[in-house]
């Protein structure tokens, strides 16, 4: 990766973060991560209570990729060609056509995914890894880029249905915005106390722009002892006594993918032992399940990951740089 495409995709993602933090207020390290989503072409799981701003999140980075966007509002009688879309006939040629369904868009957000049904939540999986939905028989390719967001309510559980473990590998990366701080909702007061920001949103990159930049990111080096790094926690997930089901190939090549995200914006075009350690979390603990002993204990994957990564020993700066 030469230098100048590195400045060049830098500065694309920092621009991003600031047209996005005009409407999300003191969340820059939760942006940050959106955007390691968005160029490495991943699917994003927005976790958190009510009103902090998942979906707002969402429309902000729709609006500032400048790609078509559309919103499905999971409910329990939302049917699979609600979201694909449907041949309906047209009785004035008497011919049937297809009407596309909201995950023909480049940027989709799905509000509260676990209140859809299983067979529901099953519609997006073949959008999300392959990028094509098959309806009657006939497959059709997705628009490039496409991004699914996704959010969930971890505290209301009546009338949800929980995502399978083959749904939530689909995710690349599980975040959480939280509540703001005392500083930050003041300045959430005074931003949104006459408009709404969002409505004024413009975009800071073009669809085909994007895509560009998604293939720059590939190019980031990673060394051979930030490869053993990040193998031995993968490894390390799947033999811990208190895990039922580690980290997949799928979640060790997302981990890779992410930290050649992070690297490339911070402006360098050599992944460190930091990138991978700052993004394990975010890409592996929606795909570990802990032993039902374990469970009951009180562990949950969130604390068992932190005693992976504890475990697992960083490799020195000279090692990790050497071959960059």
């Amino acid at each position: 990766m030469q230098q100048d495409e590195v400045h060049t995709l830098s500065a694309v993602a920092n621009r991003l973060q600031e047209n996005i933090e005009r409407v999300i207020v003191g969340k820059g390290d939760v942006v940050t991560l959106a955007l390691v989503a968005i160029l490495c072409e991943g699917h994003l799981l927005i976790q958190d209570v009510p009103g902090t701003g998942k979906t707002v999140l969402a429309k902000a980075i729709a609006r500032s990729l400048g790609c078509t966007f559309r919103r499905v509002q999971g409910t329990p009688d939302l049917l699979p060609s609600d979201i694909t879309g449907a041949y309906v006939f047209n009785q004035q040629t008497s011919t049937f056509h297809f009407r596309p369904g909201p995950i023909m868009a480049q940027v989709v957000l799905v509000d509260e995914i676990n209140r859809a049904t299983p067979r529901t939540q099953s519609a997006l999986l073949e959008a999300m890894q392959e990028h094509q939905v098959t309806v009657e028989g006939e497959t059709m390719p997705l628009a490039r880029p496409f991004l699914v967001m996704a959010t969930q309510n971890p505290v209301e559980l009546e009338g949800t249905f929980p995502l399978p473990e083959a749904q939530l590998d689909r995710f690349l990366m599980q975040i959480s915005l939280g509540y703001p701080s005392h500083e930050d909702d003041r300045a959430i007061l005074r931003r949104f106390k006459e408009e709404d920001p969002l409505e004024t949103l413009s975009p800071v990159v073009q669809g085909a722009d994007l895509l560009e930049l998604q293939s720059l990111v590939r190019k980031v080096r990673v060394s051979e002892p930030v490869e053993d790094y990040l193998i031995s926690l993968v490894h390390a997930s799947r033999s811990h006594p208190m895990v039922e089901l580690g980290a997949s190939p799928r979640a060790m090549l997302a981990l890779y993918h992410t930290s050649q995200g992070l690297a490339a914006i911070r402006g360098r075009s050599f992944a460190i032992p930091d990138d991978v350690k700052a993004l394990a979390h975010y890409v592996l603990v929606h795909r570990i399940i802990p032993k039902a002993q374990s469970q009951l204990r009180g562990a949950t994957a969130r604390d068992i990951l932190r005693d992976v990564v504890n475990s697992i020993p960083v490799p020195v700066e000279e090692e990790a740089w050497a071959a960059r």
